[in-house]
């Protein structure tokens, strides 16, 4: 079979594996120059010029991503040494908050809850009770729920310092917003589900170097062909197969954002009405990254929980990375605004200010900032996401394809995967 893989970000990539590891003739197409999608390398510089090669937007990964780091092993990365491996760490700059201990799941997490600084025996109960009556339910709930309305009975010293971080960063969205039932299957698999599932796996690369170069490289050393820089126009679908601008497959995968792909099945011309208006009423969350450096700034680890959103939104970021401990120069931060307002000009400014503040870091400058306007699906109570088919021989991947993850690498490789095995059925 020839297979057409459309787009090359992450789950584009482990399709074109998968497919030609099945034994069929791969093509990648991909509009951009660089692949990697929403999790790729950029050409940054320094204020004087000078190249500085940055990430669209600082991504981690976790111990249960274990697709992904499956698919990288397959393809002869060491990610031991691109990835670093620490244990679940949620803590501020003034060292309250939860790092968990080495231990087995779920020791770690109950172990982690009861040493946590900064919480009072009614804090540490008021999970531990939440925790038991989410494990005695399976890890289900009402579709309807929001996270904030599942955590409910908790203090408010858990929601501001454990719930609500883990939710804006797994899922992109607010927990009075956030789908409830997705956060609970993320809950069960990273605390609950195998040892070393929790632990944080923060870069030491690029992202382009993490997975995408060594994916496309190996299709192409397999007999794939990797077309970089080249959009597709059109489909068409024939007797004999899909057309894809002309050229002839027997199946095709659409590995590109949701508005892409709908725009490609509209133009084939066959009737999908359902499938597009699914991805067409999907809404987005942005994410953008403020790089800031200072000669000597160095943090306490690699990765601090910052206090976010208040005083009116004077604190917007909820993350900050040390790109100097994760393999990057010297005094390099990244900051993370999770679900961001992207047209607020004086963003930056607002980092800056709540990097003094909260890290007595008084030289920082603004080296560059990324909005990526589309990071992620708004993971909605409720949400009806696409499948996976879209029409015979013609299927989708990707984050937002139906499943049980929020927008993560994880999802959209596993999505991938699949969308590869279906199609050489």
């Amino acid at each position: 079979m020839r297979v057409a893989v459309i787009g090359a970000g992450w789950a584009g990539c482990a399709a074109a594996v998968e497919a030609t590891r099945l034994g069929q003739q791969v093509t990648v197409f991909e509009a951009a120059r660089m692949a990697g999608g929403r999790a790729r390398r950029v050409d940054g510089q320094w204020t004087d010029g000078t190249p500085l090669p940055l990430d669209n937007g600082q991504h981690i990964m976790i111990g249960a991503y274990s697709a992904t780091l499956e698919l990288m092993a397959e393809l002869g990365l060491d990610t031991q040494t691109l990835l670093h491996r620490m244990p679940l760490t949620l803590q501020f700059p003034d060292g309250a908050g939860l790092r968990f201990p080495s231990l087995p799941a779920p020791l770690d997490a109950l172990a982690g809850i009861l040493r946590a600084r900064g919480w009072s025996w009614r804090d540490k109960l008021s999970l531990l009770r939440a925790a038991v009556g989410w494990q005695l339910a399976g890890f289900r709930c009402a579709p309807e729920l929001s996270v904030a309305q599942l955590c409910r009975s908790l203090t408010p010293a858990v929601m501001a310092t454990l719930i609500e971080p883990l939710c804006v960063s797994a899922l992109n969205t607010p927990a009075h917003r956030a789908s409830a039932q997705v956060y609970l299957r993320v809950l069960r698999d990273a605390l609950f589900a195998e040892s070393g599932g929790s632990n944080l796996l923060l870069p030491r690369r690029d992202l382009s170097a993490l997975l995408p170069d060594a994916a496309l490289a190996w299709v192409a050393r397999h007999g794939g062909e990797v077309c970089l820089g080249r959009r597709v126009l059109a489909l068409a679908s024939t007797a004999a197969g899909w057309l894809v601008d002309g050229v002839l497959f027997d199946g095709v995968i659409l590995a590109c954002p949701p508005a892409e792909a709908a725009r490609l099945a509209e133009t084939c011309g066959l009737p999908c009405e359902t499938w597009l208006a699914s991805a067409r009423a999907l809404q987005f969350e942005a994410i953008t990254t403020v790089y800031a450096s200072s000669a000597g700034a160095r943090l306490a680890q690699p990765m601090l929980t910052l206090r976010a959103g208040a005083p009116e939104g004077e604190a917007p970021a909820q993350f900050v990375f040390d790109r100097g401990q994760l393999g990057g120069p010297a005094g390099l931060l990244a900051f993370v605004v999770s679900a961001s307002s992207v047209d607020n000009a004086a963003l930056a400014q607002r980092v800056l200010a709540q990097a003094e503040r909260q890290l007595g870091l008084h030289a920082l400058q603004a080296v560059q900032t990324i909005v990526e306007k589309r990071a992620t699906f708004a993971c909605l109570p409720g949400l009806e996401r696409p499948p996976m088919q879209v029409l015979p021989g013609l299927l989708a991947c990707g984050d937002y394809i139906d499943g049980p993850y929020p927008a993560t690498l994880e999802g959209a490789v596993r999505s991938g995967l699949q969308s590869a095995r279906l199609a050489t059925k």
